[in-house]
């Protein structure tokens, strides 16, 4: 019922930002694409953490 009161566990957050990278990764490659790259290294980089 209160579920936006509870808070995330690291997993969670780190899930949340793999997404968020993914995402800005995929945007990125449709315009500078060395960008892009860079981006999904780092969300690769957040996934081995998980």
């Amino acid at each position: 019922m209160f579920g936006f009161l509870k808070s995330r566990t690291p997993r969670e957050k780190l899930e949340v930002r793999y997404k968020k990278l993914l995402g800005e990764a995929h945007k990125l490659s449709q315009t500078n694409r060395s960008q892009g790259d860079a981006k999904y290294a780092e969300a690769e980089a957040v996934l081995k953490e998980i």
